[in-house]
């Protein structure tokens, strides 16, 4: 029983719901319809033109004054009329479709009635044939052409034609003339056979129209899901480019618009430790949170993967600063996701329309070259455009050109810096630093051209290439020396980057023992499963590796458990930089206690002075870097510095025989 009874509540919904979506589609079709009825103003015109026109000949010929009453009725109603379809818009929201359809019920109607009215008064009163046949046909043509005209309104069209035609139909029956008798039950079949003609107009119109609305209503939900974003639901790239555009054309050239470019920072990290889903999570959070905090009439939109842009109208470059402000603060706030506290990290690039570009291309570049500046400088900070930014990128397309011509032409050098046992001042490694010397620009700092070699993907090329000379070089040092090679986390994840190393030592008959890689703890952070690969492979080959700057990362024990290193290099900061002192001394000790327990070289770097050798020494590592030994220098001098230490070592060894 209770089964049956939810059957029929959910059959009654279910009616009801289909009976609401049908009244809204009548609604639309309604409306469209009766648009038509106003479509053509001109049809009026020349309608009453003709119908007034005749009841003002027929009133001349027949010399009845009841026709001139007739014909000055008639163009009255038309004038009315025109006057109605000419004030009333159907396009006006204001307009309902009740009333649009009522007033023109009204003039229709009466206008039709009239007409008939007149031509059945001929036939009563017993006017001239050739009146009555004027009025008659006129009317009887009027009715048929309405009805067809209007079918789109079937009351309307009905109503016309039977208005315009029945009056005559009565007028003929009435007479004792076989023939007007015969016209009228003539008349009287046409009314409903027209009329079915007019409803089955209206049928096909109902249903074309409902069709062609269905399939724009699907064209427009098409079109909002293109420029939709799938997983925030904020607009996607094709709507942000689809509401700049918009934005841009009815803008007045005294607004000021600011495009601010939002970059989650390593957001890479939540999808690859707690997983898409997770991910995904924040991404809505944040479009929530961008949307909460955006101010009225903002564009708010996932451009890619982790970014987002906020496209804003502003008063001034202030208003555009504290919306900046609200946004990454809203943005810092901890999400509380699945019973998990996340930090949400970001780094903003803003730019202003017009004041740091004249079109919405360039306010994207500019804003996009301010988020790049953001990241660059450190990441989690909002960075505004300014013009010096144009400036640091175009110098940045130079040196990209030109590194990989002077890669070609052989401009570049590799210098060597050695690294020196801290017990017996023996030289064990050197370090390969590449060098160049530009033939206009003279000498650039390597941290001049390394990040612009990093950021555009030169750096794999430039890598091999140091990788290759430093081989060839050191192969001609005695056996017990090693080289040491930096390695960019860019050229290791390159295809083929193992091979690239062993075709190097191949090539120059190095001995894999001899070749140290060094790395940074970034490397491990976005992808562990090609960095093993590449590291197991070369370290079965007998290639060492190297932790380079440690203690400016994350310092992670976790790196020196998983991977083969042999050495570690303690960053310069912990012995010359503004880190030194007490606490430094302690973390130095510490390492290389650790060091020392399993094995491993602890190289102390940026050594200047005599006390930090021996404050180093003290803490425990066994090996020194720095300008107290050597700076670095070309192939020559390292060869040189070689022959002169092994030249020493016999007569020191004489000198201790002797003794």
């Amino acid at each position: 029983m209770g089964s049956s009874r939810n059957q029929c509540i959910f059959k009654s919904s279910k009616l009801l719901q289909g009976r609401h979506e049908e009244d809204a589609v009548d609604q639309k079709v309604r409306r469209t319809l009766v648009t038509t009825l106003y479509a053509s103003p001109l049809s009026l015109v020349v309608g009453a033109i003709t119908t007034v026109g005749a009841a003002a000949v027929a009133a001349w010929v027949s010399e009845m004054s009841a026709l001139w009453v007739a014909a000055v009725i008639l163009a009255s109603v038309a004038a009315v009329r025109i006057i109605a379809a000419l004030g009333l818009s159907p396009d006006a929201e204001d307009n309902s479709t009740t009333m649009l359809e009522l007033v023109y019920e009204i003039g229709a109607f009466s206008f039709a009635l009239a007409l008939g009215s007149t031509a059945a008064y001929t036939i009563v009163f017993d006017a001239p044939s050739q009146i009555q046949v004027l009025m008659v046909a006129n009317a009887l043509g009027y009715g048929i052409g309405v009805s067809a005209r209007n079918a789109g309104r079937p009351t309307i069209a009905i109503g016309q034609l039977t208005f315009s035609c029945l009056p005559i139909a009565i007028a003929c029956l009435l007479s004792s003339q076989v023939g007007l008798i015969t016209l009228g039950l003539t008349i009287i079949l046409l009314i409903p056979a027209q009329s079915v003609i007019s409803r089955n107009i209206f049928g096909i119109l109902r249903s074309f129209i409902a069709s062609a609305n269905a399939n724009a209503d699907l064209a427009q939900e098409m079109q909002e899901l293109a420029r939709s974003d799938v997983v925030t639901g904020l607009a996607n790239r094709a709507g942000l480019n689809h509401a700049v555009t918009e934005t841009m054309t009815k803008i007045d050239a005294d607004t000021n618009l600011a495009l601010i470019w939002i970059d989650l920072d390593r957001f890479k990290e939540v999808n690859d430790l707690l997983g898409h889903p997770v991910g995904d999570k924040v991404l809505k959070g944040v479009a929530e949170r961008l949307i909460e905090v955006s101010p009225e009439g903002s564009t708010v939109a996932r451009f890619g993967g982790d970014e987002f842009i906020v496209f804003c109208p502003v008063a001034d470059l202030k208003h555009a600063e504290l919306i900046a402000s609200e946004i990454h603060c809203e943005i810092m706030c901890p999400m509380r996701l699945d019973g998990e506290l996340l930090e949400i990290r970001a780094s903003l690039g803003v730019a202003i329309l017009p004041d740091n570009a004249e079109d919405a291309d360039q306010l994207m570049q500019r804003a996009d070259l301010a988020l790049y500046h953001a990241k660059v400088g450190g990441r989690s900070q909002t960075c505004f455009y300014d013009p010096s930014m144009s400036r640091d990128l175009v110098r940045r397309r130079e040196i990209e050109a030109e590194l990989r011509t002077a890669i070609q032409r052989d401009e570049l050098s590799i210098f060597f810096q050695p690294i020196v046992d801290l017990e017996t001042g023996r030289i064990k490694c050197f370090e390969a630093l590449v060098r160049w010397f530009h033939p206009e620009k003279g000498e650039l700092r390597p941290d001049e051209f390394i990040p612009v070699a990093e950021e555009t993907g030169v750096i794999v090329t430039l890598g091999n290439w140091i990788t290759v000379q430093a081989a060839r070089i050191a192969a001609s040092w005695p056996e017990d020396v090693r080289v040491a090679v930096n390695l960019s986390p860019l050229q290791i994840r390159a295809p083929g980057a193992a091979l690239g190393i062993k075709n190097a030592l191949r090539e120059a008959g190095l001995d894999p023992h001899r070749l140290e890689l060094e790395v940074t703890e970034s490397l491990f952070i976005d992808d562990n499963h090609s960095t093993s690969a590449f590291i197991e492979e070369l370290s079965a080959l007998g290639v060492r590796f190297a932790l380079d700057d440690f203690g400016t990362g994350y310092s992670s024990l976790g790196y020196i458990n998983s991977y083969p290193f042999s050495k570690i290099k303690v960053d310069r900061s912990f012995v010359s930089g503004a880190q030194a002192g007490q606490k430094s001394e302690a973390i130095i000790q510490a390492v290389a206690k650790m060091g020392n327990t399993l094995g491993m070289d602890i190289v102390a770097e940026g050594l200047e002075t005599p006390e930090q050798v021996k404050a180093v020494r003290k803490a425990g590592c066994n090996l020194g870097q720095g300008y107290h030994f050597s700076r670095a220098v070309p192939d020559y001098l390292a060869a040189m510095l070689l022959a002169q230490e092994r030249e020493h070592e016999p007569k020191q060894a004489i000198g201790r025989a002797s003794a």
